[in-house]
């Protein structure tokens, strides 16, 4: 797995899971369910993942939608 983005912005998450699953791109939100440790503040970052092989696309589809911002480097 890949890490493509790592934020505490629910709402780019959300994007990018709609994008990604609109390409036919299955991604994984890591820590989710940190909160019960933080105690919902929302401090930790989430990780939206996708499998090695779908890297490339993926970024190129989050750069041509403006959300090349928020790539982690690699």
């Amino acid at each position: 797995m890949t890490e493509l983005i790592r934020t505490n912005d629910l709402v780019l998450i959300s994007a990018v899971e709609a994008l990604l699953g609109g390409a036919g791109i299955e991604c994984l939100v890591a820590d989710q369910n940190m909160s019960v440790l933080e105690g919902s503040v929302g401090v930790l970052p989430r990780r939206v993942l996708v499998a090695d092989d779908d890297r490339v696309r993926a970024r190129r589809i989050l750069t041509d939608a403006g959300l090349g911002y928020a790539l982690a480097s690699g």
